[in-house]
């Protein structure tokens, strides 16, 4: 499946609109997209290789661990991953790496309680790992069908600071989506708009033809019914990944708040 990746257009498409082409379609549509040469797994290990090397360890090499762990390296792995490269790389670059990599992978240990806690707190189950649309997520997702007749609705549970890509569902005629929040914090955010915190009870209606993302918050699981709207042609377009940046502006007001 290609890879989709339009930040090089959003942020430097008028002042260097060559470069923002090969970063989008070369770089990320082309040589990433090569999964029948190497899987995104393998891409992502050569990257933060690549990467750690060149003593590159800024927002940039966050979002490329992110990456790694979406595209299924784990934490063991990515301990190994770093371990042996520091004797090549360098052992201050592999301590600096390790600094980072504790937060991508930090929910998998004392994570653990809190998702317990989470599954605990609501009557639907958070389901199995989202494996199938991993690639559209950052962070670790889950996904429970609550009804597959008449009307699809699934339970989706994001992880602390997980969130999907930013996306349209298009139609013909009808279709959007309804999210309902039962558990955790999280937030929805449209193109161009003000990000809507959501907690239990909370209800967002997301018409088709909009741009959006949704995930949750830096600090907590969420948890939300996703409802199908009845759609001629429905199908969905994922976009560009909502960046590191991008996420803690949109939650910040809240954090400013605590």
């Amino acid at each position: 499946m290609a890879v989709k990746q339009t930040a090089g257009r959003t942020q430097l498409g008028d002042f260097a609109p060559k470069f923002a082409a090969l970063n989008d379609d070369v770089l990320f549509g082309e040589v990433w997209s090569r999964e029948d040469k190497l899987s995104l797994r393998d891409r992502s290990l050569v990257t933060v290789v690549s990467l750690m090397a060149q003593g590159l360890t800024d927002e940039s090499f966050r979002y490329h661990l992110m990456s790694a762990k979406a595209n299924g390296i784990t934490k063991e792995e990515i301990a190994e991953i770093v371990t042996h490269a520091g004797f090549y790389c360098g052992w201050p670059k592999a301590w600096a790496v390790f600094r980072m990599a504790k937060e991508v992978w930090n929910e998998e240990t004392p994570g653990e309680d809190a998702k317990t806690a989470h599954a605990n707190s609501m009557v639907f189950p958070i389901g199995n790992p989202n494996d199938s649309f991993a690639q559209y997520f950052i962070g670790q997702s889950y996904l429970a069908p609550v009804s597959t007749e008449q009307v699809g609705i699934f339970n989706v549970t994001f992880a602390p600071g997980c969130r999907n890509n930013w996306h349209i569902h298009h139609a013909d005629k009808g279709g959007g989506q309804i999210l309902v929040c039962v558990a955790g914090r999280g937030y929805y955010q449209e193109w161009g708009k003000a990000p809507v915190a959501m907690a239990p009870g909370d209800c967002v209606n997301i018409p088709a033809g909009v741009k959006h993302w949704h995930g949750a918050a830096p600090d907590s699981w969420f948890s939300h019914l996703a409802i199908e709207v009845p759609a001629e042609n429905g199908r969905n377009e994922w976009l560009e990944a909502v960046e590191e940046e991008q996420y803690q502006k949109a939650t910040k007001q809240e954090r400013d708040a605590t």
